[in-house]
């Protein structure tokens, strides 16, 4: 594994589940920063497509993080990609809804393998490579669940507050190398899944409407309202932040 010793040069920074929603908005908004962006995910369409769209300054890389050494390759893909690394985004992640009891345990495993274990891998081997370097930042994607309960959820919440409280220590943990680990937790956002829950409601307008009301500020938030809370927590501007999670959900776990 080679590396580069962190300098000047443009920021490097490797995003999971890059390929739509909040992952695809997180890749433009650090790419707009002047971040060079190793993005990863399942489809690898969409993923060469937006790496195309985005320009030199961004590289697709396919990878399952539920299959064994995917993390590694990733981490080595991006130091190909640009010698160094200073930022992971581990955003990718699947829903689920469900009796919790009488939810099958290989759909337990299959939501923990991506939500929880894919993501303690990436931090592993983003964390060594960063180590080594100096340092850098990690933000975690949880979500508003992983702090509040909510019926049909229990499988996909115990997942992201197991990120949540990997944060907290890893963030303790870390800290001596100069490697800062944050979260962004967010609330209902407007990606293609929210749409299509939304369609196939029997009046969408009206369950739109329903869902934009539990909300204190009134709407459900935009992909990029998540990516620029992302975007903060990976830049110097957060310099002195470790073991946060910050709720993007417009108040609505402060109702």
């Amino acid at each position: 594994m080679t590396t580069t010793p962190q300098t000047s040069s443009p920021r490097v920074a490797i995003v999971t589940g890059a390929t739509s929603g909040i992952g695809e908005a997180t890749s433009r908004a650090l790419h707009a920063e002047g971040y060079r962006v190793l993005l990863t995910g399942r489809s690898q369409s969409r993923g060469e497509a937006l790496a195309r769209e985005l320009g030199s300054g961004a590289r697709f890389y396919p990878a399952d993080l539920t299959e064994s050494d995917a993390a590694t390759h990733v981490t080595e893909a991006a130091l190909a990609f640009a010698g160094r690394l200073d930022v992971l985004v581990n955003n990718a992640g699947i829903d689920h809804t469900g009796d919790i009891l009488s939810t099958p345990m290989e759909e337990i495993r299959a939501v923990f393998e991506t939500n929880t274990f894919g993501t303690m891998a990436m931090l592993q081997a983003a964390g060594t490579v960063m180590k080594i370097l100096g340092g850098g930042s990690i933000v975690n994607v949880t979500s508003r669940l992983a702090s509040i309960g909510v019926p049909t959820m229990s499988v996909y919440a115990a997942s992201k507050g197991a990120v949540l409280a990997l944060t907290r220590s890893a963030a303790v943990e870390l800290a001596p190398h100069n490697i800062r680990v944050n979260a962004v937790a967010p609330g209902m956002t407007r990606t293609a899944l929210f749409d299509e829950w939304v369609a196939a409601q029997p009046d969408s307008e009206a369950a739109a409407r329903s869902v934009a009301a539990g909300i204190p500020l009134g709407r459900v938030a935009k992909p990029e309202d998540v990516a620029n809370a992302v975007l903060f927590l990976a830049s110097d501007r957060a310099a002195y932040l470790t073991g946060a999670s910050i709720p993007v959900d417009g108040g609505y776990t402060a109702a």
